[in-house]
């Protein structure tokens, strides 16, 4: 049976610790279900006409994502093939409660993931976890990370191997 999962993400390596420890909790379960993981950020595309009109997600995602976060989840599902059908990322671009609703309906999620030491600020933007918290719909688990300041590669595509 296939599931889906939306992880909260900033589009920075420390996020995919999400991913790596639910993958590895599911494995440990021997979970026989495989899982369409949406990594999504909150982002706010602002009210000039120019900004909707000529931004695309790929342009979006050229500002938000680096090369490395693409090149890190790709290992992971690497790892995890047996466990992950698709992983997709995506923008939540809604400032109320029922269109994250209705976003959660529409891609049909059934758990979200997140942790608060992943801050989502600056580049336009936002945080998802009111959100998240606030969806009767969904399924929510905090996840605890620990977010070192000191790690043999900061900065990365190791970082992400790095055992928390």
């Amino acid at each position: 049976m296939t599931k889906t999962i939306l992880i909260a993400t900033d589009y920075s390596l420390e996020s995919l610790n999400i991913l790596k420890k639910v993958m590895r909790e599911k494995d440990a379960a021997e979970d026989q279900n495989q899982y369409n993981i949406l990594l999504v950020s909150g982002y706010d595309t602002g009210d000039s006409i120019r900004d909707l009109l000529f931004n695309t997600k790929s342009t979006i995602f050229n500002k938000l994502r680096p090369q490395e976060f693409c090149d890190a989840y790709g290992i992971i599902r690497n790892k995890y093939s047996h466990l992950i059908n698709k992983i997709v990322c995506d923008i939540f671009t809604g400032s109320f409660q029922r269109t994250f609703n209705n976003y959660v309906k529409a891609e049909n999620i059934e758990e979200a993931y997140y942790s608060p030491a992943i801050q989502s600020k600056g580049k336009g933007k936002f945080d998802l976890i009111p959100y998240i918290k606030k969806c009767k719909d969904l399924q929510s688990k905090e996840i605890s990370l620990e977010v070192r300041d000191r790690l043999p590669e900061k900065g990365r595509l190791a970082e992400i191997f790095v055992e928390a």
